[in-house]
């Protein structure tokens, strides 16, 4: 997926403060540099913080989503992103919901 050049990738701040920090701190440079090149790469950003609260708020109420996993997809739907690429298993409750595609790359 990260080689398609079709695809334009958006994020957020929840992401990059979910995934960085603990690469950051236990030392796994090839994953933080991987990290970091995503995020330079990323042209679409999530940010409007009020909206998206309020929409995962809505979200994990309907679906039965987590707090972090309702800001992603919110952010993902702020932006309107076709598609939302998770490594959270099929099973989990973020699939449920409707309004994003939500597609799974965890085996």
């Amino acid at each position: 997926m990260l080689e398609d050049a079709q695809r334009e990738y958006a994020t957020s701040s929840f992401v990059k403060l979910e995934v960085l920090p603990k690469a950051i701190y236990n030392k796994q440079l090839a994953e933080v540099n991987f990290y970091e090149t995503f995020f330079a790469n990323c042209t679409i950003w999530s940010n409007e913080l009020e909206k998206i609260v309020e929409s995962a708020q809505k979200l994990a109420s309907d679906f039965g989503i987590n707090a972090i996993d309702a800001l992603h997809v919110a952010a993902a739907i702020s932006v309107n992103a076709d598609e939302l690429i998770t490594t959270e298993k099929p099973s989990k409750p973020m699939h449920r919901v409707t309004h994003i595609k939500v597609t799974s790359i965890s085996q």
